[in-house]
C-alpha cells in the first residue's frame, strides 16, 4: 500500500497577487505552481518539504465568501516575533504578539493574513 500524507490546503483568496504576495514575500515561502482552470486560478506556495497552500480565487462569477473564514494555518517559524512584526507593518490585524505557552514550551503568536485567516507562528522556547 503507498503511503499517505497531506500535500496541501486550499484556501480561497479574494485578491490573489496581495495574497502571493504576503505568503511569499512577508512568510518567506516560494511560488511553485501556477493554474489557470475552468471555474477558478489558483497558485501554490510553500516551503520545501512541507505540504504546501494552493490560494484559490474562483473566476466562474460564483459567489464566494473569501474574508474572515474560522480556518487557520499553523507555521513553525525561527522567531514568531520577528514575522509578527512584518505582518503588522503590512498593516494586518495582530491577534496576540508572540509570548511563551508553557505548557507545549513554544513561543506563539497570532495573526491574520489578506483575508482574515489567522496565522499561527509557532518556535521553541528556548
Amino acid at each position: 500500500m503507498a503511503s499517505v500524507s497531506m500535500a496541501a490546503v486550499g484556501i480561497g483568496v479574494s485578491d490573489m497577487a496581495r495574497s502571493v504576495d504576503f505568503y511569499t514575500r512577508v512568510l518567506g515561502m516560494t511560488k511553485t505552481q501556477e493554474f489557470k482552470l475552468d471555474n477558478m486560478d489558483e497558485v501554490i506556495v510553500g516551503y520545501d518539504g512541507s505540504p504546501s497552500i494552493a490560494l484559490m480565487h474562483y473566476t466562474d462569477g460564483s459567489a464566494q465568501h473569501y474574508t474572515n473564514n474560522p480556518v487557520k494555518l499553523v507555521f513553525n517559524v525561527p522567531d514568531p516575533s520577528a514575522v509578527i512584526a512584518k505582518i503588522r507593518k503590512e498593516g494586518l490585524e495582530i491577534m496576540a504578539d508572540a509570548m511563551k505557552f508553557e505548557p507545549l514550551k513554544l513561543i506563539v503568536g497570532l495573526a491574520k493574513d489578506p483575508d482574515g485567516y489567522t496565522i499561527e507562528l509557532l518556535a521553541p522556547m528556548t
